[in-house]
């Protein structure tokens, strides 16, 4: 950014909400000399700065990039609507926190693709450097533009604007990618030779050298290579050994507050549950340990680099960590006298323990989250939660007991075989939790009383997932179901939140869309949508004549049951979890069995073919064992 485009900052910085956004200069941000390096990649985040700066994988990988000598990572966020207006008004280029070089100085523009609904962003970031949105359209020497994340798995819907796609971990394949591109724009190469040797990486897929077709009824035809360097599958990229993996310390501390405001400790990747609506419980198996001397010492280098005062313990279940209670009990060992509290998220119904929730809350007391996901034991065998209700009240009265008043339960409407009936017990069950306070005698209840929350999200099919084939609720089936929820929840210390069904029905489309939802995307950016996930933005109208201008319908991709023998276009990516073993957990859901946890057997699910899940070595366990029992030796 140049000595004018700063004075320019400066000014917009005084007219704008949350200036701090724009500023940079955080404490252990990374800075470095550009004449210094051969490889400057720019980090984008869709998303305004304080939820980019809550999300673990930036982190990793900022901090991956930046430990080389010969590159550098710096950080960029969607601007705030305020900010992208008078950015577009006052010619000012879109541009890093670090050294505020406009983001089309970059050797390399990479966006993490955490969430469908913030794909306009994209297009917003893009035009706010003027760079052109479609690839066809960039010249040889514009950036390189990559992305990665689990939106990536299927990576068809942004296909039209992105160069290659990481697909699964990134901490190995991404310095494959660096050095691809680096030795290509050393050599001269044509950006065309450039993707050709990116396409030779296990792990990356470059769009430009598929073509695909489509038959008649809009359903695809054909998805194939027309380059001999472009696998026909593409298999994702694991990391086996994640205490080896880098892991960021010394992260950014924003002057700002965040979504996250805390350290984050991942104690392990992937899981074994099997949830049948969960993608994120298929997409990052097999289940990967740090060990706990390793997670001891990542987190006295987090508290010393950055002086938090809450250390969250994030998986996709952490209660199923072997070692939890000891873990916790050394961390609050460690930290009591500094005051640092740990925090469980994503804490499963069926394995909280008292001891755990007494340690966590000798500090400070975070709220207690709790997904039955159903409000039915029959609709939780559907989707293969594995947890009962005797579980959730077990949990909520050792949590009252030890102190806590304030519950939220997550719930899910429209999963496959809903009925009526399924949504009246979670009006049974939020009562249940509330009885359970008052079940407790006067003297161990909170003098504030108790507070349950029930949210009820609208169920999205999502790639990768046995229900990848069902149909959406229609929109007008959700106002109905809400209706009739709001009535079911009409009880005392209980309040009730729901979603926007059109969000998620648009959603459903993106995320389940093959190529030509490009142009929906591209259509709706043009017609004003950004920052869609923010309601005061969200313009459904103008959607829905994004679909109109191309020819499409949203009932097309989100309301269609797809059958077994469609062409689904993310299914040249072979994430490890086959498709065979999708459909057959869709046939189990329909008769309501259950699949039991990896722990207790292995399941055929195909990473077994890997040889990367190593429980498949060990015998499973008894019934009688604990949950939380060792994976790996």
């Amino acid at each position: 950014m140049n000595e004018q485009d700063n004075l320019k900052l400066e000014r917009l910085l005084e007219m704008v909400q949350k200036p701090a956004r724009y500023t940079g200069g955080e404490m252990n941000a990374v800075v470095k000399d550009w004449a210094a390096v051969r490889s400057t990649f720019a980090f984008c985040f869709a998303d305004t700065y304080e939820i980019g700066m809550s999300h673990l994988g930036m982190k990793i990988l900022y901090d991956l990039i930046n430990r080389r000598t010969d590159a550098l990572c710096e950080r960029v966020f969607m601007p705030g609507a305020d900010m992208a207006d008078l950015m577009r008004a006052e010619s000012l280029p879109l541009f890093s926190l670090e050294t505020r070089h406009e983001l089309r100085d970059f050797q390399i523009i990479g966006f993490t693709l955490q969430y469908e609904m913030s794909y306009t962003n994209i297009l917003e970031m893009l035009d706010l450097s003027h760079i052109p949105a479609y690839a066809r359209d960039r010249a040889e020497n514009d950036p390189i533009i990559v992305a990665g994340g689990p939106c990536a798995f299927n990576p068809e819907p942004l296909a039209p604007f992105i160069d290659a796609y990481m697909i699964g971990d990134g901490e190995d394949v991404m310095h494959e990618l660096i050095d691809v591109i680096r030795d290509g724009r050393e050599a001269g190469l044509p950006k065309k030779d450039i993707f050709r040797n990116l396409a030779r990486l296990e792990g990356v897929y470059v769009p430009s050298l598929y073509d695909v077709s489509y038959n008649d009824d809009g359903t695809l035809k054909s998805f194939a290579p027309n380059d001999p360097a472009a696998p026909a599958v593409v298999k994702k990229r694991v990391v086996k050994d994640l205490s080896a993996a880098v892991y960021p310390t010394a992260i950014p501390v924003p002057y700002t507050e965040i979504v996250h405001d805390r350290m984050v400790l991942e104690i392990m990747r992937g899981c074994t549950r099997g949830c049948r609506f969960c993608q994120a419980g298929m997409l990052y198996r097999p289940v990967r340990e740090r060990s706990m001397e390793r997670l001891l010492e990542l987190a006295d280098q987090l508290q010393q680099a950055t002086g938090y005062e809450e250390m969250s313990l994030s998986s996709l279940s952490s209660g199923d960590y072997p070692c939890l209670p000891q873990l916790i009990q050394a961390l609050m060992d460690r930290y009591r006298d500094k005051r640092v509290g740990v925090s469980l998220p994503s804490m499963r119904i069926d394995n909280i323990v008292k001891q755990s929730l007494e340690e966590t809350q000798q500090v400070k007391r975070s709220g207690l989250t709790l997904a039955p996901e159903a409000g039915t034991q029959r609709l939780r065998d559907v989707i293969n939660k594995g947890v009962t209700e005797e579980d959730l009240i077990r949990s909520v009265t050792d949590a009252f007991e030890c102190g806590w008043s304030s519950v939220k339960l997550y719930f899910m409407m429209g999963l496959p075989t809903e009925t009526d009936e399924d949504l009246q017990g979670i009006g049974r069950l939020a009562k249940k939790v509330v009885d359970a306070y008052y079940a407790l005698p006067k003297e161990k209840r909170s003098k504030n009383g108790v507070k349950v929350t029930a949210s009820a999200s609208v169920f999205v099919p999502k790639p990768f997932t046995p229900f990848q084939w069902a149909g959406q609720d229609t929109i007008e089936t959700v106002h109905e179901k809400q209706a009739a929820l709001r009535q079911y929840l009409k009880l005392k210390s209980v309040h009730f939140n729901w979603h926007e069904s059109e969000l998620s029905m648009l959603e459903a489309c993106v995320s389940r869309g093959d190529r030509r939802m490009g142009d929906v995307i591209y259509a709706a950016w043009k017609r004003g949508c950004r920052l869609d996930s923010w309601n005061e933005y969200f313009k459904f109208d103008q959607w829905l004549g994004a679909f109109a201008d191309c020819g499409l319908t949203p009932d097309f991709y989100a309301y269609r049951e797809r059958p077994y023998d469609e062409l689904l276009p993310w299914q040249f990516i072979d994430a490890g979890v086959s498709q065979e073993y999708l459909k057959k957990e869709n046939e189990k859901a329909k008769r309501g069995e259950t699949t039991r946890d990896c722990r207790r057997g292995c399941n055929g699910c195909g990473l077994h073919t890997w040889g990367v899940c190593d429980w498949v070595k060990h015998p499973p366990l008894r019934d009688t064992d604990q949950a939380s029992a060792p994976l790996f030796d």
